[in-house]
């Protein structure tokens, strides 16, 4: 039987980006090795899709510096246009974050310059790994990060349409309705390898809380709903353990992701809170043992781009 790969994805961010007034602080750093000390414990890598402020985190750096070094993780890069340098003013028409591609092309290679050079000072490896701000890209985007030598993007969201949710100019998202959920050049040498998401029609009764519940978990089972492989507020299994057994028979790999500010009490809106942040893990580790009992073999981006084109 061909492998089954296991590939953990977090955006590694500062605290709360959902609240548009935060400051940028980095306090979720120290929350971090949690996390990888217990995707380790399942011979997991995780993926730090880093930011410009997080690669500017002393404590974070030192951490995950020697943890890439024993190849148990991979650093990549995220970009937050509205976080990166250079600073350039925007004509904006409302208060949402800045897509990337909002931007003129000069200072869209001057950001992804900026946060490059910083990783590699910071991190003493090339990053080759990539997934945007906001889940948008283009074409554009995509030829300045193959300049720059990236090879793997992993900003695609199967079945999802971001059309919906502008950029601060007014700028629409982009739509992944009919991109494919298997791995795919999207642009010459750049290989996509998409977050696992499926449409799938189940009934979680473990969602339901009141009658207004029970009806839409009717509607979802009838009309179908986008399943990702993240913990959401719920904190229910039966969605994501669905998913699971869907990718198992129908990929090569299955991908996981999360905020990296989801993991401190108070860092997003879903988990508030320590014990929130505790019954997260519980769903996290169950996620973890169930893929590693299935078989999944945990793996970077970077090596499952050296296993699928080398």
């Amino acid at each position: 039987m061909k492998n089954k790969y296991f590939i953990i994805t977090i955006d590694t961010e500062a605290d709360n980006q959902w609240d548009n007034n935060q400051k940028c602080t980095t306090e979720n750093a120290k929350y971090l090795p949690r996390f990888q000390e217990l995707a380790e414990k399942y011979e997991f890598k995780p993926v730090w899709l880093t930011t410009y402020e997080m690669a500017n985190d002393d404590f974070y750096v030192k951490y995950m510096k020697e943890k890439q070094k024993k190849g148990l993780c991979e650093i990549g890069m995220h970009l937050h246009a509205w976080n990166n340098p250079p600073e350039y003013k925007l004509n904006k028409i409302n208060n949402e974050r800045d897509y990337l591609i909002e931007y003129p092309e000069d200072i869209i290679r001057k950001k992804i310059e900026a946060i490059t050079n910083l990783l590699i000072e910071k991190f003493e490896i090339k990053p080759i790994s990539h997934r945007s701000g906001r889940w948008t890209t283009n074409e554009l985007y995509f030829s300045i990060l193959e300049e720059f030598g990236y090879k793997i993007d992993c900003s695609v969201t199967p079945g999802v349409n971001w059309n919906k949710n502008l950029g601060s100019t007014g700028v629409v998202g982009s739509d992944y309705t009919k991109c494919s959920k298997n791995p795919y050049m999207i642009y010459k040498n750049i290989l996509e390898v998409s977050v696992s998401i499926r449409n799938i029609h189940d009934f979680q009764y473990d969602k339901i809380k009141n009658f207004k519940g029970f009806l839409r978990e009717i509607k979802y089972f009838l009309k179908g709903r986008n399943q990702w492989l993240r913990p959401d507020k719920a904190l229910t299994k039966k969605g994501l353990i669905d998913l699971i057994n869907l990718c198992y028979k129908d990929s090569d790999y299955i991908m996981f992701m999360i905020h990296s500010s989801e993991l401190m009490p108070g860092g997003s809106p879903n988990f508030t809170d320590n014990e929130s942040i505790d019954k997260l893990y519980e769903i996290i580790e169950y996620i973890f043992k169930y893929c590693y009992n299935l078989g999944y073999k945990g793996i970077t981006l970077r090596e499952f781009y050296n296993e699928k084109i080398n």
